[in-house]
């Protein structure tokens, strides 16, 4: 039983890993990357879709990203929520094709990504703990309830621990990598 909710804790855990790297990806480096964009939502039709199902993103350039909308009567609406986002780029259009120039970051800008990242890696850390302590909750009930005996739930319980602290390491080092990331020039 303890091992059941060990591997439910850490299929959480995991799952608040993968949100955290999916949020970093879209906080831009100075350097284009699709990942920057993608999960931008545009209006289309009534209903907000991301960008990535709308057209094709390309970065044929180290400071240039591409947009070519599968429907080009969506370009004024790709525009528009590039324009909305919070990214601060501005989008070029041919007719066909949205350019995008990623301009070079400046050391404010820079710093306050590096907040942002902070932001998001307390975030994570805040959700593997909220993993232990439901985790916890669990093995307590199944002690209470006399499921498992008392020396297997501290067993248990300095498992879940060492699960926690593998997983918050994780996160610091996920964290610490963007922020270097950011602040390379």
């Amino acid at each position: 039983m303890i091992k059941q909710v060990l591997a439910e804790a850490e299929d959480h855990m995991k799952k608040s890993i993968e949100v955290l790297q999916s949020d970093l990806q879209g906080i831009r480096t100075g350097r284009a990357s699709p990942a920057l964009i993608e999960r931008l939502r545009v209006e289309y039709y009534g209903t907000l879709t991301k960008l990535v199902e709308l057209a094709s993103i390309a970065a044929p350039e180290p400071q240039l990203l591409t947009i070519r909308p599968y429907d080009p009567g969506a370009m004024k609406e790709i525009e528009r929520a590039i324009l909305q986002s919070d990214l601060g780029l501005q989008p070029s259009n041919d007719g066909k094709l949205i350019r995008l120039p990623i301009p070079p970051l400046t050391e404010e800008r820079r710093r306050e990504l590096t907040k942002g990242v902070a932001k998001r890696v307390e975030e994570a850390r805040v959700a593997v703990r909220n993993c232990r302590r439901d985790s916890l909750n669990d093995m307590r009930e199944l002690e209470k309830e006399k499921l498992i005996p008392e020396d297997e739930f501290y067993v248990g319980k300095d498992d879940l621990q060492e699960l926690t602290d593998r997983y918050i390491k994780l996160v610091d080092q996920i964290g610490h990598t963007k922020e270097q990331e950011i602040m390379e020039i």
